[in-house]
């Protein structure tokens, strides 16, 4: 299928996925309410990363019958969506335990460990697609708390993640990228609907797939796809590292990220989404630029990237003051 009408066909899929999601919800009175644990004022319908994941399954069963090398591989990416996007949609209309949604993610994950073993024989891969996956699948939904932020970092990465990648992987990504495009216009600036569980952790477990895949090419440079996760991966750990230390229960939602801290002072998600996405983009810049260096620059590269990032995040938690958020009272971080 041609490059443009690819793009189209998951970009309309996600567009009008979305609205039809939207319409559900509002249907059926599946919405976000304001809260002390909410980063929104208005009830919002949630849910609407089913469109997303709609456009991944559709093209996840283009590539199965058209690659018949790939797929395993693709088929367990394909049903580790599904196993990640139904607990997280069951969790939308009814409250799950944590403990239950993340066994779930380790099926999903080894399913996707599994599909890299098949195709690669590399138990190292194997073993990282596993833990990555698990991480990104959880580390996507802990940061999808303001408008735009979650779906504009996956379109990113899988924009990026198409320059590295060939073949099928290479389509997977630019339909992840076009059905996230689909699905922002209805959730930025103003969100008139939410990814919910349904989408976060299914655009978490892609975008580990995607970098996984690149890891199993052997690409030049690849250890610098850490650079644009560095985004969500240093907030998500600070946060989790300082509730863990107060003794909070971290696996509770909560409104203590940076950025949801960030948005609150400002009083405006946009800009907070927009400076995350300009972080990212120069992240992607560095990756492409340094692609070709050896070993040693990269990891020099990395750590001077990290250490920078954690002062940066650091900065601005310090610079927005302590947030005290009462455990007893969970809610979605939304």
């Amino acid at each position: 299928m041609p490059v443009a009408a690819w793009l189209g066909l998951h970009f309309v899929i996600g567009l009008l996925g979305t609205f039809a999601a939207r319409r559900y919800a509002l249907r059926i009175e599946l919405l976000d309410q304001p809260g002390e644990r909410r980063s929104h004022q208005t009830a919002t319908p949630r849910g609407g990363g089913i469109a997303i994941v709609l456009a991944l399954l559709v093209a996840l069963a283009w590539l199965i019958a058209h690659d018949r090398q790939q797929t395993v591989l693709l088929a367990c990416i394909a049903a580790g969506i599904m196993l990640v996007a139904v607990v997280g949609g069951i969790d939308d209309h009814r409250p799950l335990s944590p403990w239950l949604r993340l066994a779930v993610h380790a099926l999903a994950s080894l399913l996707l460990a599994y599909g890299f073993f098949a195709a690669h024989g590399d138990i190292w891969l194997a073993l990282a697609a596993f833990l990555l996956s698990v991480g990104l699948t959880n580390v996507w939904n802990f940061m999808d708390g303001i408008d735009g932020l979650a779906a504009s970092q996956a379109a990113l990465l899988a924009a990026a993640a198409s320059l590295f990648l060939g073949g099928s992987m290479q389509a997977l990504a630019l339909a992840l990228c076009a059905a996230c495009s689909g699905f922002l216009p209805f959730n930025f600036p103003r969100a008139r609907i939410f990814l919910g569980d349904v989408g976060s952790g299914a655009l978490g477990f892609a975008v580990a797939a995607l970098c996984v895949g690149i890891a199993g090419t052997g690409t030049p440079g690849w250890p610098l796809l850490l650079l644009p996760l560095s985004t969500f991966l240093v907030d998500a750990a600070l946060t989790l590292g300082e509730r863990m230390l107060r003794g909070e229960r971290w696996w509770t939602p909560h409104v203590t990220h940076t950025y949801q801290i960030w948005a609150r002072t400002r009083g405006r998600h946009s800009p907070v989404t927009l400076a995350y996405a300009a972080w990212t983009v120069s992240a992607i810049a560095l990756w492409w630029l340094f692609r070709n260096r050896g070993p040693a620059f990269i990891t020099m590269m990395l750590l001077a990237w990290y250490t920078f990032s954690l002062f940066i995040w650091r900065g601005l938690r310090s610079r927005q003051g302590p947030v005290v958020v009462d455990d007893k009272n969970p809610g979605s971080p939304e």
